[in-house]
């Protein structure tokens, strides 16, 4: 089986392009970078694919049986056509199989969720692409946390608009199991799963990071308003926009999801203990 992963350079990318690689073997992992050159620590063949570029797929994914599709990070009104490309072009290619990681998040009215309705449209896509399927919707991802902690520890707190609001926090390493599975095994599917550990609240996070770091911060919950007016002077109109708006879905309760990850990983997700255990 020949497997391709796009946005290989990244985080997430490259987590799962290990994963895949301890379990078939390098020969039959692809990359799929915008810039291969970021890409080629991993030790796999690296093609190059910009999601702005169908002819970019249609040549990486020539004799590639199945693809994973890394959700993209542009802006939502584009992200539906990026990842169209993709999907267009393995069609094309005569791929068997897409895997598209998407996001979880019920509904709401934040200034997050149209992230969530291009991805949710991308899934309509990749179902409605006449390929078998199987979509993973992340939770947020706990690593950023951990490597704010110097920012965490020159303000002595942990300020949002969470407030005690349950999250259903994920890291990419246990992603990459769960992904390497579905990808892996046709049993997995024809379904969407929620991949995420046990939820915990902002207060719960902030326990861990100190209990980790031997810090004493404090969470303060911030208003709706005054958080995100903070985080477009801090990031900027649209990465403000978007990090605030992730923290008013967990105060709403929308990241509050039941987790299939055992299901889809074929074993029970790290508890936080253990992790924050870890020498990360």
């Amino acid at each position: 089986m020949k497997v391709a992963v796009t946005a290989a350079s990244g985080n997430l990318g490259s987590a799962i392009v290990k994963q895949l690689t301890s379990e078939i073997g390098k020969e039959n992992v692809i990359g799929i970078a915008r810039t291969p050159e970021k890409a080629k620590m991993l030790g796999v063949d690296v093609k190059k694919g910009d999601y702005n570029s169908k002819s970019d797929f249609d040549k990486a994914l020539t004799g590639i049986e199945v693809v994973l599709i890394v959700s993209g990070m542009d802006h939502p009104d584009k992200r539906i056509g990026q990842h169209k490309n993709i999907i267009d072009a393995a069609r094309d290619a005569g791929v068997r199989k897409i895997v598209y990681t998407s996001i979880i998040g019920k509904d709401g009215s934040s200034s997050f969720d149209a992230i969530v309705g291009s991805n949710r449209q991308t899934e309509k896509d990749v179902m409605d692409s006449g390929l078998q399927w199987a979509i993973g919707r992340n939770g947020l991802y706990i690593e950023p946390d951990l490597e704010y902690i110097e920012q965490y520890k020159k303000m002595g707190k942990i300020a949002n608009c969470a407030g005690d609001g349950l999250c259903s926090y994920t890291t990419r390493k246990e992603l990459a199991v769960a992904y390497t599975n579905m990808i892996l095994d046709d049993k997995r599917n024809h379904r969407i799963y929620n991949l995420a550990g046990e939820t915990i609240t902002q207060v719960q996070l902030t326990n861990y990071l100190n209990k980790k770091f031997s810090t004493n911060l404090s969470y303060e919950e911030m208003d709706p308003v005054d958080y995100i007016v903070f985080q477009k002077k801090v990031n900027g109109e649209f990465l403000g926009t978007i990090i605030a708006g992730i923290y008013a879905k967990i105060r709403n309760g929308e990241f509050d999801i039941e987790s299939d990850f055992e299901d889809a990983a074929g074993r029970k997700h790290i508890r936080w203990d253990e992790y924050f255990a870890e020498n990360n």
